[in-house]
């Protein structure tokens, strides 16, 4: 049990450093706190900034969702600087979705899916036997690979296609509708990018990280019995 809440725990880790601790400090910070956007911004941006330096001299590697992260922030930061347009502070959000969309789309293309850091714990359950079928798909199993790449692109899709229709809502929809619309759309996305994702990636990579588990586990007994 103990192995198993482990394991659970260092795939969690990065999910919740990298996201969670940024996005519930800007919150946090700007709401709880009262502070301005700017400022939430800033400080919400020092871990981030952290992991991201702190991978590059030490790991030799850049620590892609805290990089992502911090992006998103300074987006956020430059965007928060242009005040005065009601229509713009709107679309302003969806800027935010733009820039992780690409960002998770680049990631696919250079070989290296964003978005398996938040798939995996779910996939893998903190389980050790499932830790290591994954390690063996994504080393020996082309399908499994192109699952995982299309889970990430799925959500690349699905964010900037968010984001299309924010801005053209921000600017054709009039404010007071458009303030309680946005977050409708937000969440039909998301919705939307479950359904899809699902469908499309992390069903079949759950089926297929089964069997492995199993075979592995089959593999196991029979080197048993032989000795």
């Amino acid at each position: 049990m103990t192995t198993k809440t482990n394991s659970k725990r260092a795939n969690l880790a990065p999910l919740v450093v990298d996201v969670a601790v940024p996005i519930g400090a800007y919150y946090l910070l700007r709401n709880g706190l009262g502070m301005s956007t700017l400022m939430a911004l800033g400080l919400s941006s020092v871990v981030p900034a952290v992991r991201t330096v702190w991978s590059v001299v030490k790991e030799r590697t850049v620590n892609g969702l805290a990089a992502l992260i911090l992006v998103v922030n300074v987006v956020g930061l430059l965007l928060s600087l242009v005040a005065g347009d009601p229509r713009l502070m709107l679309a302003k959000d969806s800027g935010v979705s733009s820039v992780i969309g690409i960002g998770v789309l680049v990631s696919v293309a250079m070989g290296k899916p964003l978005m398996t850091a938040g798939m995996k714990p779910w996939l893998v359950k903190g389980i050790a036997e499932r830790e290591a079928a994954w390690a063996r798909l994504q080393a020996g199993s082309a399908d499994f690979r192109r699952a995982e790449r299309r889970f990430s692109v799925v959500w690349g899709v699905i964010l900037l296609t968010e984001c299309v229709v924010r801005v053209v809502g921000a600017y054709t929809v009039p404010v007071d509708t458009m303030v309680w619309l946005g977050s409708v759309i937000m969440v039909v996305a998301m919705t939307l990018g479950f359904l899809v994702s699902g469908a499309l990636a992390a069903g079949p990579m759950a089926g297929m990280l089964i069997a492995e588990t199993k075979a592995g586990a089959d593999r196991k007994r029979e080197v048993a019995l032989a000795l």
